[in-house]
């Protein structure tokens, strides 16, 4: 098995290809250890004690390093990780008495939509589908839908995302500028 790497815009952050399915549906952040105790692979990746955030995606792992972590050290224990979970065909998350319990994503709004708004946020939950989530998944995260109110949109930058340099402008330039071409009704996009 060969497992690539590629940068992502988050100096911080790496991105890993084992070239197999990771998720089979959606995506998860694990941004404390305590977190990371749902899944095996996780607390070993976070078991370095050089790591600040694990993302499972779709078919990639995204590790952001811990401030002063030098990744010439880090990159080589991280890819063992995950050849040693791979291989061995181990869970992705730990198993609580019958079967796996996978954790539910944190879906969690941040101000209570109205249903008036429901094709809007229907509009907007397309494109964020279909334009943006995978533009982001490119460079090891993902994008949280928050909630939709009165012109507003509230995202949250998940995965390498989270915490890069460059994510205020991704929110503002690129995701603001796609919805409110699309969506009249958007008028900002802000991070929840």
């Amino acid at each position: 098995m060969f497992i690539e790497t590629e940068t992502t815009p988050n100096p911080a952050a790496l991105k890993f290809l084992p070239g197999q399915m990771v998720m089979a549906a959606g995506s998860r952040e694990f941004a404390t250890p305590e977190a990371a105790e749902a899944s095996p692979l996780a607390q070993a990746i976070f078991d370095t004690g050089e790591v600040v955030n694990v993302f499972f995606g779709a078919d990639f792992v995204s590790v952001t390093a811990a401030p002063g972590a030098d990744w010439s050290g880090l990159k080589p224990q991280v890819v063992a990780i995950l050849l040693d979970h791979f291989v061995s065909e181990a869970p992705l998350f730990a198993s609580s008495g019958n079967g796996i319990a996978v954790p539910p994503p944190e879906d969690e709004m941040v101000i209570e939509e109205r249903p008036e708004d429901a094709e809007v946020i229907a509009a907007i939950n397309e494109l964020l589908e279909t334009r943006v989530r995978p533009a982001v998944a490119g460079d090891g995260g993902d994008i949280a839908y928050r909630g939709f109110r009165d012109g507003v949109v509230y995202l949250t930058l998940q995965g390498s995302c989270s915490g890069c340099p460059s994510s205020t402008a991704t929110l503002k330039h690129g995701i603001e500028g796609l919805l409110k071409h699309y969506v009249p009704e958007v008028s900002e996009v802000r991070a929840a």
